[in-house]
């Protein structure tokens, strides 16, 4: 590859004296599909959970900010119930019975799958994390096949 061959936009290369760039014509900017967007000033910046809440609690002025309770939603504490589970089931598995702990996450798994077959996506939290159809079947699917494989594998000889 030469130097010929490499395309360069002279509105991106700093100037080599002391002027100020030129401002590109607006036919480079329909060419090239570059336009410089700048967001107006008057635009104040607002939180994510005012764009997806919209409404302030009663009594509560909607300049203040409210006091956060955690977990904020329902699934919130269903989340926090399987990582719970979770970590009891890999404290299982590393120090007693392995199947029982492997066993424990598949459960795990699937109480968090039926979670989220029940809870609309608002409602789900943290268990909300693509398609509800795609949370479920991937939940279940990975909690069976764990549940399948502590209970297929056969045991070993000496262990």
């Amino acid at each position: 590859m030469t130097d010929e061959d490499t395309v360069t936009d002279p509105a991106l290369d700093p100037p080599l004296d002391d002027r100020a760039p030129e401002p590109p014509d607006e036919s480079d900017q329909a060419e090239s599909g570059h336009s410089d967007i700048v967001p107006p000033e008057s635009v104040p910046p607002i939180s994510a959970e005012e764009l997806v809440d919209g409404d302030h609690p009663e009594g509560h002025p909607p300049g203040e900010p409210e006091e956060r309770r955690y977990p904020s939603t329902i699934g919130g504490a269903f989340y926090l119930l399987v990582l719970l589970i979770t970590a009891a089931g890999l404290t299982v598995a590393a120090l007693s019975d392995w199947r029982v702990g492997i066993r424990m996450l598949g459960g795990a798994l699937f109480l968090a799958s039926a979670v989220r077959v029940v809870l609309s996506p608002r409602k789900a939290g943290m268990l909300a994390v693509r398609h509800k159809a795609l949370d479920v079947v991937m939940l279940a699917g990975l909690g069976a096949a764990l549940v399948f494989l502590a209970s297929s594998i056969p045991d070993q000889p000496g262990l």
